[in-house]
């Protein structure tokens, strides 16, 4: 859960030193040192096979409604949801097979996947190809939907003669 990760000073000291070197590995930074001027990416995520939890609201999820449980750290704590981002990070994993997201999710070919995540669950997709010996993401799909921000009524006068 969220305050479990996010208390824990030590597993966030790993997870940074993870995201530092991994940044290295992808030419993000050169040096484990620039990791704290570029804490937006790369985002660090785990993935585990799908059991039923409870969200963040009370509701409880599941694990029969979901492929993979997914926890992603953004600016060096447990997000509280899921990024846009890394949404479709997962989809594209998801459909490699072999990849740990692939893996977790069951490892069947797939294009589509529904993780859990800490404040409930998001159905992602994406095409995947093998061309020219690598795979190439052709296509990512992510849908949100919004919430009512506010309600209300406005008294407008009646009109004067």
């Amino acid at each position: 859960l969220q305050d479990d990760i996010n208390s824990d000073s030590e597993a966030l000291s790993k997870f940074e030193a993870i995201r530092a070197h991994g940044a290295v590995q992808m030419g993000l930074i050169n040096d484990v040192g620039e990791a704290a001027n570029r804490q937006h990416t790369p985002k660090v995520a785990f993935v585990a096979p799908p059991r039923g939890y409870q969200a963040s609201s009370g509701k409880d999820i599941l694990g029969s409604d979901i492929d993979v449980l997914v926890r992603a750290l953004s600016m060096g704590k447990l997000h509280h949801a899921m990024m846009g981002t890394a949404a479709v990070a997962i989809a594209a994993a998801a459909a490699i097979p072999g990849t740990l997201v692939n893996i977790a999710a069951g490892g069947d070919e797939r294009d589509s996947v529904t993780f859990g995540h800490p404040s409930g669950t998001l159905r992602v997709g994406a095409k995947a190809t093998f061309e020219d010996d690598k795979w190439q993401i052709k296509q990512a799909v992510m849908s949100r939907s919004a919430r009512i921000l506010m309600e209300g009524s406005v008294r407008v006068p009646a009109e004067q003669s």
